[in-house]
């Protein structure tokens, strides 16, 4: 009687293979670092609730992470991103912000969801239930407002740009923030570069020394060059009796210096922000711009050399060439 060895199913053979690779890479994966919980945001019910769906399974110490974000390869990726997500907001850990820093991240928040930045898009594919909606986007707007104390009225019309030549309090030594960038008041000389109004009813003018100006004309800026410095002042808005909008209370000066060398972990970009009438610096060390700033500079302003507001074409030479071929 002849026999014949059986041949094996390669089909099977690869399955079993894979199978092999997939629980020996389960050998190397490390769950995820375990931190307390110092303190949590104080906040609204319904404030609460958007931000546990979409944003505490990264930027908490509370994960609540599927079956399927703990396995590996899965889990590397998962472990980076929360690790780095938690450097920059940590919900968990908030007793350690101050009220200013509470206000800014709210901010930032909430511009991160208008532009659809955040929750990121790769972890909706995986947790759909995670997503925004113009409601919560509404919701995380109207609290925010409430935070700044800004009035719920909108202004009837835009300031004039003379408002570039209200004074900033004058100091006989100037404010330093934690990363080395120094406030001038040299700025209420530069060129306004542009303007803008933001939805907490503030006024937002910009300016830019030479450097950053000439960038700006010639359509230079990406990478900006180093030197460049461009300040945002910004002032509540104050409506006349006659409906007339104008600068009232200035709230903050808002640095942006490029040193390439200095300031490698924010983009080139030494970011400060001085505030009141005593021009006090956010941050309590050098890596609060690491922290708080870059990220949204990043997600919502890669394409202009991480600034936002860069006015559109005015290489002024360029526009006069094209209008001559006309």
């Amino acid at each position: 009687m002849d026999t014949a060895k059986k041949k094996r199913n390669p089909i099977a053979v690869v399955f079993l293979a894979i199978l092999g690779i997939f629980g020996g890479l389960q050998l190397f994966s490390k769950p995820l670092e375990g931190k307390p919980v110092t303190g949590k945001i104080e906040a609204p019910r319904e404030v609460i609730s958007i931000l546990e769906n979409s944003c505490f399974n990264c930027h908490s110490n509370q994960q609540n992470l599927s079956w399927y974000d703990q396995l590996a390869p899965v889990s590397w990726a998962v472990n980076k991103d929360v690790k780095r997500a938690r450097e920059i907001l940590n919900f968990s850990e908030w007793d350690k912000l101050s009220p200013a820093e509470h206000k800014g991240k709210m901010y930032a928040i909430l511009n991160m969801m208008q532009s659809g930045k955040m929750p990121l898009h790769e972890y909706t594919i995986l947790h759909p239930s995670s997503k925004i909606t113009a409601k919560d986007v509404e919701i995380i707007k109207k609290y925010t407002l409430s935070l700044a104390g800004a009035p719920s009225t909108k202004p009837k019309s835009t300031a004039d740009q003379a408002i570039a030549n209200l004074p900033v309090t004058q100091h006989s030594k100037f404010p330093v923030s934690p990363n080395g960038v120094k406030y001038t008041d040299d700025f209420k000389n530069w060129k306004v570069i542009s303007m803008s109004t933001l939805f907490d009813n503030s006024i937002r003018v910009i300016y830019g020394n030479d450097i950053a100006v000439k960038a700006v004309e010639t359509e230079n800026f990406h990478p900006w060059p180093d030197g460049s410095i461009v300040v945002k002042s910004v002032w509540k808005q104050q409506e006349l009796p006659d409906g007339e909008i104008r600068a009232g209370e200035f709230i903050n000066a808002q640095f942006m210096v490029k040193d390439s060398k200095k300031y490698t972990d924010t983009e080139g970009w030494g970011f400060a922000k001085f505030s009141g009438n005593d021009l006090h610096p956010t941050g309590k060390s050098a890596s609060f711009a690491k922290e708080s700033c870059i990220a949204c500079h990043r997600q919502l302003s890669e394409k202009t050399g991480y600034l936002f507001d860069v006015p559109m074409k005015v290489n002024t030479q360029r526009l006069i060439q094209n209008l001559q071929k006309k």
